[in-house]
């Protein structure tokens, strides 16, 4: 129940305002009322009004405001509105539809909409639509989201830095992951900030846990990794291209055959693998094979090519950063399952949310593990048809997706394009936050039919923005000064066009860095001589080769030579250092599951490191 104020304010925002003057399409001008030259309510930009269409009710927002001085020297005012839809009754109960089925005529009254009709307007109403805030206009109606419609037809959050975006998608998500206890939420978190937010619903993965083999990047991926980010070697690239299937192939005759004969025959047949076919092989089979087409040339500028790819190859390998890529990249294991299910939560045990945290992970590589996982996301959803919704939330997606076609990764941008465009056929959903959103790629944005928009000061931000809303455009000249918090939402996932609050998170959940919130006072405490050391020598041991590779066995020609045993014969190397590699007992951190264990179970252990 209301109180006696509660019931004036009613009386009052249900008080006539003017009539219909002028109407063009679902822009309409009203005559508004006037008592001494000025309005007889206190109307502003951003009110809902209801116009008494017949036996209609339609609702409307006003967008601008105009006077006018006339001939006798009084004073008129004027307002334009857009419509937005009707209101229903059904059944007793009044509810809201877009659209607008019966226009206005001249004349017809028009009032201000009255706080019951507001709420029916945001009526939360059905098992997908949640609050995430509260409306601008009335602090006490809450604002509400279409989930469903939020989800399938994806949705983009725009603004600049510092106005609440990131606590603003942490609502978001917060809600999406309440109605909907079936989607999982795969969120690539750019700045390492979202860890606080989700509590014991979010599984966190980072460069020091995440696994991620190296078989699994197609040609460009694994391009891009080994060239780090710059233009590859043409005839290098057509060296991988070639012997990447075929290291494929001996991995599987290794781990099938048990007569070595049996292998040697198939050296040459690539058993239908191609280049990009996401089966396990090992390093040592890619530059053996390297190697050994290299000592059949003759010519010296060919063979330096495959010297030099060897070299890159090697290279990369030995680098700790690229740990989570390369950890026994010698000794193989099929844990694709595995891994699919440990990032896209498909045995969530109570947490349907993965946030990737992609800070820490060598800079050159960036584009590439986002494009990887992008890619799987999609291609899980269309060989799985659809069984898992899973919703993708890409941080700073104008670094992934930009719009100028010479930067960035242009594989990344492919497969964030083909989210956008077919991810929703799948249960594969985009979400995109970006603060410039006039470098995304518009292909991609269009496909969003949510925008929440927050404050923007960029002029050509604010240009993309308008070109992309279609609906109570003249909201946007809000968006310049929205505080900190505020938005502006439009599209398929509101109810309406409307100035809203994000809910505000508990101070423990609000969205953090690493090194967020802490007090001046505090680095002054940590500063000094000691501090500065440890921080060097970290800084040293984060790029920091071994002394004997990732495996600790040397190099692959030096472990070859030790490897290769007399009983192999005239055998080739290859060959013998699969045999000699396949017996020797695994250590501790070589452990892989068998196939069959593989199919049934989570390797915790190895995924989940507390």
């Amino acid at each position: 129940m209301f109180s006696t104020a509660g019931i004036s304010d009613e009386a009052e925002s249900a008080a006539r305002i003017g009539t219909v003057a002028s109407i063009d399409g679902l822009k309409v001008n009203l005559a508004l009322e006037s008592q001494a030259g000025r309005p007889s309510h206190r109307v502003t930009v951003g009110r809902f009004v209801r116009v008494q269409a017949g036996g209609a009710i339609l609702v409307g927002i006003i967008t601008a405001l105009t006077s006018r001085s006339e001939p006798g020297g009084g004073l008129s005012a004027f307002a334009g509105l857009d419509l937005l839809g009707e209101i229903l009754t059904e059944g007793g109960e009044k509810r809201f539809r877009r659209g607008v089925a019966r226009y206005p005529a001249i004349g017809d009254e028009v009032e201000l909409l009255p706080r019951a009709d507001v709420r029916a307007v945001y009526q939360v109403s059905g098992g997908d639509n949640v609050p995430v805030g509260t409306l601008y206009m009335d602090p006490e109606t809450p604002a509400s989201i279409r989930v469903n419609d939020l989800l399938s037809k994806h949705f983009a959050v725009l603004g600049a830095t510092g106005v609440g975006k990131s606590s603003g998608v942490a609502v978001i998500l917060d809600r999406v992951m309440s109605v909907h206890e079936s989607v999982r939420v795969f969120l690539l978190d750019v700045h390492n900030e979202y860890a606080s937010c989700f509590g014991d619903r979010a599984n966190i993965v980072t460069p020091r846990n995440l696994k991620l083999p190296f078989w699994l990047f197609n040609l460009e991926e694994i391009t891009d990794v080994i060239y780090g980010g710059r233009p590859p070697v043409d005839e290098e690239i057509e060296i991988l291209a070639e012997v990447i299937p075929l290291a494929k192939t001996k991995y599987l005759q290794y781990k099938e055959a048990a007569d070595r004969q049996i292998v040697k025959r198939g050296l040459n047949k690539n058993a239908g693998f191609t280049v990009d076919t996401p089966v396990p092989y090992t390093l040592q089979d890619l530059t053996l094979l390297i190697d050994e087409r290299m000592g059949r040339l003759e010519n010296r500028a060919s063979r330096m090519h495959y010297h030099r790819l060897i070299s890159r190859i090697e290279t990369i390998r030995n680098d700790p950063r690229y740990g989570f890529m390369f950890e026994n990249a010698n000794v193989g294991g099929d844990m694709m399952g595995e891994l699919l299910a440990h990032l896209f939560r498909l045995e969530p045990d109570g947490r349907p949310m993965t946030i990737m945290q992609l800070a820490g992970l060598p800079t050159e590589v960036v584009d590439a593990v986002v494009c990887v996982l992008c890619r799987l996301a999609f291609e899980f959803g269309i060989w799985s048809e659809g069984a898992v919704p899973l919703l993708l939330v890409c941080e700073e997606a104008h670094r992934y997706a930009s719009a100028d076609r010479s930067v960035g990764f242009t594989p990344t941008r492919r497969a964030l394009s083909r989210i956008a465009r077919e991810g929703r056929k799948h249960g594969v959903f985009l979400g995109l936050v970006t603060q410039r959103p006039a470098e995304l790629d518009p292909a991609i944005i269009s496909q969003c039919s949510t925008l929440f928009a927050m404050r923007m000061t960029n002029e050509r931000d604010q240009a993309f923005l308008a070109a992309a809303v279609s609906d109570a455009v003249n909201l946007l000249a809000f968006v310049p000064s929205l505080g900190t918090g505020e938005v502006i939402a439009f599209g398929e996932g509101v109810p309406v066009p409307a100035r809203m609050t994000f809910s505000q998170l508990p101070p423990g959940r609000q969205p953090r860095n690493d090194v967020s919130g802490r007090m001046p006072e505090e680095g002054r405490a940590q500063a000094g001589g000691p501090f500065v050391g440890a921080v060097v020598e970290r800084w040293r041991a984060a790029t920091m080769s071994k002394p004997s590779g990732l495996d600790g066995e040397g190099s692959v020609a030096a472990r070859l030579a030790r490897e290769a045993g007399p009983e192999q014969g005239n055998a080739p190397a290859l060959d013998q250092a699969h045999r000699r590699l396949l017996r020797r007992p695994l250590e501790a951190g070589d452990a892989v599951p068998g196939p069959a264990e593989a199919g049934s179970r989570l390797v915790r252990s190895l995924w989940q490191q507390e």
